[in-house]
This record gives C-alpha cells, structure tokens and sequence, in this order.
C-alpha cells in the first residue's frame, strides 16, 4: 500500500473513530441517566419513607378492608407497593409460598431490570478505551507509513498522526473514568435498594399474615 493511500485510509478510520467515541459517550450518558431514574421510580428515598408507606397499609387494611389495601398498592409502581399487590392477590397460596414468590419477584422483576441497565453503562466503559486504542494504532500506521516512505517526511502530516493517536487515547479514557464512576454509584444505589425492600418485605409479610390462608396440615 502507497504512502497516499495508507494516509487516506487513516484518516477516514480515524474519523470513523471519532464519531464511535461520541457514540459511546452519548449511549453512556443515556444509560447512566435510564439506570437513575429507574431507581428512583421503584424505591422509597428514606426508611422512614418506606415505614410509613407500611403503617398507612397497615391501617389501611385494619380500617378499610382488603380491596382498599389492593387498590392503594395497585396504584403505586414502586417496587415494594408493588410485591405487596403481588402478595394480597395470592394470599391463597400461603405464607411460605408467597414469600418465596416475593423474593423471586424482587430478583427477576426488579434487580434484574436494574442490573440490565447497568450492563449497558459497563458495556460503554469498556468500548471506549479500547477505541481510543484502535485510534493509537491508527495513528502510529500513519506517522510510521511517513517515515518509512523513503522521502522526505512532511511534518504537517507527521503531526496529524501522532495527534490521532493521543486525542483517541485520551478521549477513551475521559469517557470511560467518570462512567466508572457512574457505574459504582448506580451499584451503591441498587444495594441500598435490595437491603431496602428486603427489610420492608419482612415487615409486609407481618402485616399480612393473618390474611392468608392456613397451609395443610401434615398431620393426619
């Protein structure tokens, strides 16, 4: 391959690059800030929060009766109003068995869901730096191609090579730090979310004991 051409070649794929690395950028962005707002959708800010969401079920069902507890948690799409819907229109099935459904629930539905967001943003903070190293390469092929050419090297040229290799290896790694960052807050946050209705499930299957059904007996 001429020296011409390998320029052309170079610098195309390196434009090519570029627009990949804006890509990568932008998708992270887009799916820190989904991971984010799905959180928050699906979990109470505080304890206190949640407790009181649970002392209003509580009386709800104390003073209203079952169909108005349904329909307080049916209307609310957080992911503990919603494992208590779950768990008032099964109450037949019975308190071990609507507890292992609970918990099934909370994994596939919910930190499922997160953690599939999730793996979007670390798919991001791998692809960058490894474009920024395709873009290195590119650049070292070109600046390399001008200097065995066996002709008089154009500095211009020269430059515009080595800089593809630098400004590619440095973008990869400005797009991949602060998604690392991102990534490790967003698993905080989804930790504190499990710990969160987890404790929250252990009070709601309390509250709703008395209305489920008695399990069989073993005992003939």
């Amino acid at each position: 391959m001429d020296i011409s051409t390998l320029t052309t070649v170079v610098r195309y794929a390196g434009d090519a690059c570029y627009v990949a690395l804006a890509v990568v950028a932008l998708w992270g962005v887009f799916s820190v800030i989904l991971a984010w707002r799905r959180i928050a959708q699906v979990r109470f800010r505080t304890e206190q929060e949640q407790g009181a969401f649970l002392d209003r079920l509580e009386q709800t069902l104390q003073q209203e009766g079952l169909q108005a507890a349904v329909r307080l948690c049916e209307t609310d799409d957080r992911a503990l109003p919603q494992l208590a819907y779950l768990a008032l229109i099964n109450r037949q099935l019975g308190l071990s068995k609507v507890r292992t459904l609970l918990m099934d629930r909370l994994r596939r539905d919910v930190l499922a869901d997160l953690e599939y967001r999730l793996s979007w943003v670390y798919t991001m903070i791998k692809s960058a730096p490894m474009l920024g190293l395709y873009g290195t390469v590119l650049g070292m092929m070109g600046a390399f191609g001008q200097l065995s050419a066996g002709q008089k090297v154009d500095p211009t040229k020269l430059a515009e090579h080595i800089s593809l290799a630098l400004v590619t290896t440095a973008l990869g790694l400005t797009i991949a730090i602060p998604l690392i960052l991102c990534a490790a807050a967003l698993s905080l946050r989804i930790r504190k979310l499990e710990d969160l209705v987890s404790y929250g499930l252990a009070r709601l299957l309390e509250i709703l004991q008395p209305l489920y059904t008695p399990e069989p007996s073993s005992d003939k």
